[in-house]
């Protein structure tokens, strides 16, 4: 992740935390396509909203975050625990059938991005799901408090999506919203099944 970005979350993990939304109305599709109790890792839980949906909804879950702050905040609230890690270090191989990212991998550099999407296809199982959001957008930049965002079109993700791997689309649909610094924003939700080499 950019540094600067961490470090925003990093400083200000309990405001954020504070102001994290209730879980996506597209979890419960993305729950219903795994296997009952089915083990998922988390990218960038933040508060732990999801988390705590897919552990009550009796799932396996592994949440991570970047922000060591995040995670400790996160796993008080859970009772769970919560590893501090960065997208770079996924190291796992098909351990997981699905893979959560919600408004997170948005910050990865856009050069960068393809590695972290070829981590997350290789540690998926055979047919294993993968959710993700991001900000539309026509090329990088940051926001009004230093965030940097990848601001992707949906035509560059296609690209970097098959770049990293084989995918089934299963969703894509957008949605509005207004970020943390209140600037408003149009949202890219995409769902994928891994297709096995």
């Amino acid at each position: 992740m950019d540094d600067a970005t961490l470090q925003f979350y990093r400083e200000n993990a309990q405001a954020y935390a504070d102001w994290a939304k209730g879980p996506s109305t597209r979890l419960t599709g993305f729950l219903a396509s795994l296997p009952p109790g089915g083990a998922i890792l988390e990218l960038g839980c933040g508060a732990g909203n999801h988390t705590a949906k897919m552990l009550g909804a009796g799932f396996s879950v592994c949440a991570t975050d970047g922000s060591p702050e995040m995670a400790v905040i996160a796993s008080h609230r859970l009772g769970h625990p919560v590893q501090a890690m960065l997208f770079h270090e996924l190291g796992a191989h098909e351990a997981y059938d699905g893979v959560w990212a919600s408004a997170c991998l948005l910050h990865v550099p856009r050069d960068e991005l393809a590695d972290i999407l070829t981590r997350i296809h290789r540690a998926l199982k055979p047919a294993g799901v993968f959710y993700a959001s991001f900000k539309l957008g026509d090329g990088d930049g940051r926001d009004s408090l230093g965030r940097y965002y990848n601001y992707p079109s949906a035509q560059w993700l296609q690209s970097v999506y098959a770049e990293a791997g084989k995918w089934i689309a299963l969703a894509s649909d957008t949605s509005e919203i207004k970020s943390f610094d209140e600037a408003p924003a149009t949202m890219l939700h995409l769902t994928v099944r891994k297709i096995a080499a």
